[in-house]
């Protein structure tokens, strides 16, 4: 009889740690004082890191949080939830040409207003933001983690809004806005359904795609708008392999007919990979593009799938 009330009690502990390990540990910030913590990086700081079977959600109540957020390499499995975009904003407002400790200007890489460090990172219904203006370089964001997801977040910013140093990061329903190079980096990233957004003429993106990488970033039934009277080219390469593809994404008239340009080096003409599938709207014009990028065939672009460009080595579906 002893025996089985001693089975019993093991296996109640037994379950019991089970369900603590496969659950979220969920923190809340408020600006108001009403969750464990008033700023996210005090949240974020509270945690180690967290696992695939217990994540680490922080939960931002709607406020304008003007600070620097850090995720370090070692804090993976991290979330940022919020619940409406557009009241839940992360910003500060460091731009390249400000003058450091050191006499001299802090430079591109050290402006922007949040860092990802670390791998396995979700952020949902989040502003990323630098209020800097139109100043020179000024980092919403930088992502140096690998199997990042952005859903239904914004990107606010001028020049280098959103920097995708290296990792695959997905975005989904996003929204993102600038006027040059406005997204750029090294990384793979696959946009899906996102709205680009021209403030003034300038730039999309500016890839610096490996030789080694097949793909850098692809965008996949986005919509391309821009302020009056502002003009884009769809990217420049600031690398030799540069690549970015656009596949059934509507633009406007805000697209200049080239459709691309060289970064004033012809010799890049040769080694960038850009490429066009299925465009729509004014901001088309397949026969007046520059003659070094290429409209895909079907075939072609039947593909360069979510699955093909994201999975790597490790099969990464950021969709389960």
């Amino acid at each position: 009889m002893i025996d089985a009330f001693k089975r019993s009690c093991l296996a109640l502990v037994f379950i019991a740690v089970v369900c603590v390990a496969s659950r979220a540990t969920d923190i809340t910030v408020a600006q108001d004082g009403s969750g464990q913590f008033k700023t996210v990086q005090e949240a974020i700081m509270s945690i180690p890191a967290g696992t695939a079977a217990n994540p680490v959600v922080i939960h931002i109540k709607p406020g304008t949080y003007k600070e620097l957020i850090y995720l370090q390499h070692e804090k993976r499995f991290f979330r940022l939830v919020g619940e409406d975009a557009t009241r839940t904003v992360l910003t500060f407002d460091l731009h390249a040409n400000m003058i450091g400790p050191d006499g001299k200007p802090i430079t591109t890489f050290r402006t922007p207003s949040t860092v990802i460090d670390a791998d396995d990172f979700i952020a949902e219904n989040i502003t990323f933001a630098n209020t800097a203006g139109p100043v020179g370089q000024a980092l919403a964001i930088r992502v140096d983690g690998d199997r990042a997801v952005f859903r239904k977040c914004r990107f606010l910013g001028w020049q280098d809004t959103v920097f995708l140093n290296r990792g695959r990061q997905y975005f989904e329903d996003c929204y993102i806005e600038g006027h040059v190079d406005f997204i750029f980096g090294a990384a793979t990233a696959f946009f899906e359904r996102c709205h680009i957004h021209c403030l003034r003429t300038g730039y999309i993106t500016a890839a610096s795609t490996y030789d080694y990488d097949k793909y850098g970033f692809v965008f996949s039934n986005c919509k391309i708008t821009g302020d009056k009277d502002a003009k884009t080219y769809l990217g420049r390469p600031w690398r030799d392999y540069s690549n970015t593809i656009y596949l059934n994404t509507e633009m406007s008239d805000v697209v200049r007919p080239e459709g691309w340009q060289n970064w004033n080096l012809p010799a890049r003409e040769k080694t960038a990979r850009y490429a066009e599938f299925n465009s729509t709207g004014p901001g088309t014009n397949p026969n007046a593009r520059v003659p070094w990028s290429h409209q895909l065939t079907k075939a072609q672009a039947k593909e360069i799938t979510l699955k093909n460009v994201l999975a790597g080595r490790d099969g990464w579906n950021p969709l389960q």
